[in-house]
């Protein structure tokens, strides 16, 4: 299958005045995250995944996907509504009384498309693990997805299921790591270095590939097909997804101060104006 990087950019677009628009609307979240990771969101779903938006908790015969640093929420909520999922005009309920779209996913809200409740960090990547394995023994091909935040490494689960994965050569799991450098406190350097990360996952038994333009969609759409062509070969593939946090609205890009605060009007009106209304705003 060929990838239309027009169309593609085109919705990465839209997803990002998503972003900002439903940040700004109730005055809390996390757009910095979010807009880093846009693309990738919009490659796996509007590309590389074979997933079905009438929704089924089982997810037999599909591609599975989990988001394990659930704060990125409105990245989450605005690809899966345009997927298909649910309606568009849901987004304007983000983080409101009594919304399906919480400020991190939650399954009791009955959200299709949403698998697990995410935010307590460390904990996707043993979920998509457990999920995987679940795949082999019911003897389905297909694959399971999760992303990751890179200060949520310093999280000591994160590395346990790194053992298990190998060992029980776990080669039908995709993971990918938003690799920003950047955490809520400041930069992942400063806070808790992870030090050299593609020798620690290789150390554990992952094939481990970069993306250093994880902002670029020919990039991410490459990464994504050579993580798939190394699927099914005895090892669980890592996906190193170098982002910028913040990214497609200037004021915000590579900052981890706007990791989880709101624009203003001035800001917001600022943030829309970089990026094109594309496929109509909720």
């Amino acid at each position: 299958m060929s990838a239309d990087i027009n169309k593609l950019e085109q919705i990465a677009s839209q997803v990002r005045r998503d972003i900002v628009r439903m940040v700004h609307a109730c005055q809390s979240g996390h757009p910095g995250g979010s807009l880093g990771c846009t693309d990738y969101f919009v490659a796996l779903y509007f590309y590389a995944m074979k997933h079905d938006p009438s929704f089924n908790m089982d997810g037999v015969g599909e591609d599975l996907f989990f988001l394990s640093n659930g704060h990125i929420s409105p990245v989450f909520y605005s690809t899966l509504a345009h997927a298909g999922y649910f309606p568009a005009s849901e987004l304007s309920t983000f983080r409101k009384m009594d919304s399906r779209l919480q400020g991190h996913p939650t399954t009791h809200e009955g959200l299709p498309g949403i698998r697990i409740a995410s935010g307590s960090l460390g904990q996707g990547l043993s979920v998509a693990i457990g999920a995987a394995q679940a795949k082999k023994l019911n003897k389905d091909s297909s694959l399971v997805y999760v992303l990751m935040g890179d200060g949520e490494l310093q999280e000591g689960q994160v590395w346990e299921a790194a053992m298990y994965a190998p060992h029980n050569k776990m080669d039908n799991i995709i993971a990918a790591i938003d690799y920003n450098g950047a955490q809520i406190d400041g930069s992942t350097e400063d806070v808790l270095s992870l030090g050299n990360l593609r020798a620690k996952w290789e150390a554990f038994g992952w094939d481990v590939l970069d993306v250093e333009q994880g902002n670029d969609m020919t990039s991410v759409i490459r990464g994504l097909d050579e993580a798939k062509s190394r699927s099914g070969k005895g090892k669980p593939v890592m996906i190193l997804l170098h982002t910028k946090m913040g990214n497609g609205v200037d004021f915000m890009m590579g900052s981890h101060k706007w990791h989880g605060i709101a624009p203003n009007d001035e800001q917001l009106a600022s943030a829309l104006a970089q990026n094109a209304e594309t496929l109509g705003d909720y």
